[in-house]
C-alpha cells in the first residue's frame, strides 16, 4: 500500500511526508466523498492544521476534488489519476438522503454551457439527490 501511496504523490509532485502519507491512506479507505471531520475521525493522531494544510495542497496538486452536496460541509473525493481537474473533466455527485453520503458519479459529465463571452466558469457542481442503492430498501 505504501508503495501505491508513494507513486500517487510523486506523480502529483508532492513530497510524500509520513502525514501526507497518513492523509492520503485515509482517504483511499473511504468509498465516499469523505468530510474534513472524517478526516479529523479517522486521523486521531494528527492534528487538525496538518489536515486542513494536506487538503489545501491535495486539492491545489489535484489529487483531491471539492463540491458542495448542499449538506453544510464541503465534501472532498480523490480523483482518478490522469484527472487535472478541468471543466471538461467535470462530473456529477450524488448524495443519499437517508444515509447522507455523498460520491462520484464519474460517468455523467456536466455539459458545456453557451455563456456570453465576457463570463469566465471557474466552477460547476451539479449533484443529483435521492437514496442510494444500499439505502433505498431501508428508506421505503
Amino acid at each position: 500500500m505504501n508503495d501505491k501511496i508513494l507513486k500517487i504523490l510523486e506523480n502529483r509532485n508532492i513530497k510524500p511526508t509520513s502525514n501526507r502519507m497518513l492523509v492520503l491512506k485515509a482517504m483511499l479507505n473511504f468509498d465516499w466523498a469523505f468530510t474534513l471531520a472524517d478526516l479529523e475521525n479517522e486521523l486521531i493522531s494528527v492534528d487538525k492544521s496538518t489536515i486542513s494544510r494536506t487538503i489545501h495542497l491535495f486539492r491545489h496538486q489535484q489529487l483531491i476534488h471539492s463540491f458542495d452536496d448542499g449538506s453544510g460541509s464541503v465534501k472532498y473525493a480523490v480523483c482518478n489519476t490522469e484527472c487535472n481537474c478541468s471543466l471538461d473533466e467535470l462530473h456529477a455527485h450524488f448524495y443519499c438522503n437517508y444515509c447522507k453520503k455523498a460520491f462520484c458519479l464519474n460517468n455523467i459529465h456536466i455539459p458545456q454551457f453557451d455563456l456570453p463571452p465576457d463570463v469566465e466558469i471557474e466552477g460547476v457542481n451539479l449533484v443529483i439527490k435521492g437514496f442510494c442503492g444500499k439505502c433505498s430498501k431501508i428508506a421505503t
